[in-house]
């Protein structure tokens, strides 16, 4: 079977990864590069490893956080679609399984807040690790624009950690931001992203908790008869 390690020495998909992260540079975008994707990579198998899937689905998962950017390349702008499509001719080059495949793709064309739709554990948390990556070290070459919401809520987080709790079937997203940007401005740009989060907890059969400096954002509202 085509492994993540397979994947990662893949020399179309390492140019891929590299002529994406530099046009997303240009247009003035955080890191997008092999630090991200290997955030994603690491943290997509990590949730699926926690909550018990098999190991094939989680070394998808992994490969799926490592090549969900390629569309970059492309633009910006429906950059999952386009990288599903770029990647199908790729993957099967390595000689993947079909059906590895089509699982990988459909997660990739669909990771987008905008237009995406979760409808597999794999797809769910490639959606859970890439909108989790938020931190200071996404600022390229460490010096935040003043004028960008992006840099500027990115360099405030100083940690930034994914757990799970399978028993109480919790995936927890904790930040700790400083006061060089606001829990509201992070609320601006990534308001989308937790939605599309808590729909893939759903869809794992879990809450998602969202905490910001040791407070609650997403609060789960009580059942009736706890009430």
């Amino acid at each position: 079977m085509v492994t993540l390690q397979d994947i990662k020495q893949n020399e179309d998909i390492k140019a891929l990864i590299r002529a994406g992260n530099r046009y997303l540079e240009a247009c003035g975008y955080t890191d997008h590069g092999p630090r991200h994707v290997s955030y994603v990579s690491r943290t997509a198998s990590e949730i699926l490893k926690a909550l018990g899937y098999s190991p094939r689905e989680i070394e998808l998962a992994a490969i799926a956080g490592w090549v969900h950017d390629v569309g970059n390349t492309v633009n910006r702008q429906n950059h999952g679609p386009n990288g599903a499509i770029m990647l199908l001719p790729i993957l099967r080059e390595t000689g993947m399984d079909m059906n590895d495949v089509m699982e990988i793709i459909t997660a990739v064309g669909n990771h987008e807040e905008q237009s995406g739709i979760i409808s597999s554990a794999v797809s769910a948390a490639l959606a859970l690790g890439d909108k989790s990556d938020a931190h200071k070290s996404r600022v390229r070459n460490g010096k935040p624009d003043p004028n960008d919401i992006h840099d500027r809520v990115n360099f405030s987080i100083q940690e930034n950690r994914v757990t799970v709790d399978r028993k109480a079937r919790v995936i927890r997203h904790e930040l700790t931001m400083d006061e060089s940007s606001s829990v509201l401005e992070y609320l601006q740009i990534y308001m989308q992203r937790i939605v599309m989060c808590e729909k893939a907890a759903a869809f794992l059969k879990c809450s998602f908790d969202l905490v910001i400096n040791g407070q609650p954002v997403n609060n789960r509202p009580k059942a009736i008869e706890d009430c």
